[in-house]
């Protein structure tokens, strides 16, 4: 079995694959000063709630935005569920050409979305994952990533405000609101943001598909594709585990023949 870890800047979502079966995932918030025994006792805790040990395991894949847990994370991997992991980074066999000035620049799980569509589709595909940052990604129909855009999360935005105003509340997006113009501040606060950052995305896809002159699929994928997916245009496919299967692609191209 397959360990695939996905850490963002807010969550670290863990997915455990059986062969290509997706069997369980789990989603830790990113604290990052863990050591590597922190996580160690995370990870041995997450796989005994399925009453599995790291001796099941035949892999462990990572794509990291946050350097600082590189290190803890190797260790951990190594000490705790007994495997050098696959970190993804910019010498990695990946599969797909990456056009991008400087490589070094991608962020991993951006390059393993594009892995992850590449191999389902083999067409042009605009990935928007709705994470920290929400990050739009261009990859071709030959395999070809050829960059995006990126800007501040949907609920990022929202902290920034609730942080930075005297009067203004936190709020969260557990579905869509049901009007533009909201009755309550709260109420005003979820229809700009949601409804602000749906003319946000459109605008960018129209953008992005202009410039790559052909009309792609759109793939969302992240924490609320589900939320947002359904009011973009065109609709999306919604993959919520897009990086985890792009992890599961890359760890198998880089271990044929074990």
């Amino acid at each position: 079995m397959l360990l695939a870890i996905d850490v963002g800047n807010t969550h670290i979502t863990v997915g455990l694959f059986q062969s290509k079966l997706l069997k369980h995932t789990w989603r830790l918030n990113t604290n990052r000063h863990y050591t590597s025994d922190e996580l160690g006792v995370h990870f041995l805790s997450l796989l005994a709630t399925k009453n599995l040990d790291a001796s099941k395991l035949t892999g462990v894949c990572i794509a990291s935005v946050v350097p600082s847990l590189d290190e803890p994370l190797r260790s951990m991997s190594r000490t705790y569920l007994r495997h050098m992991p696959l970190m993804v980074g910019p010498k990695t066999n990946i599969g797909i050409k990456n056009l991008y000035k400087n490589p070094e620049e991608v962020g991993a799980d951006r390059l393993v979305n594009a892995v992850a569509v590449h191999a389902l589709y083999r067409k042009a595909v605009i990935v928007v994952d709705f994470g920290t940052a929400t990050t739009l990604d261009c990859v071709t129909s030959k395999g070809e990533y050829l960059g995006g855009a990126i800007c501040p999360g949907m609920e990022l935005a929202g902290e920034w405000l609730a942080t930075h105003t005297a009067k203004l509340p936190r709020v969260t997006f557990q579905s869509a609101p049901t009007k533009a113009i909201g009755k309550t501040t709260k109420e005003s606060l979820q229809s700009g943001l949601f409804w602000g950052y749906i003319g946000l995305v459109d605008g960018l896809l129209h953008h992005l598909t202009m410039e790559m002159r052909v009309r792609p699929m759109v793939v969302a994928t992240g924490g609320l594709s589900t939320v947002i997916g359904p009011y973009l245009k065109p609709v999306p496919r919604i993959l919520p585990n897009l990086t985890l299967d792009g992890l599961r692609l890359i760890w198998e191209r880089n271990n044929r023949g074990l």
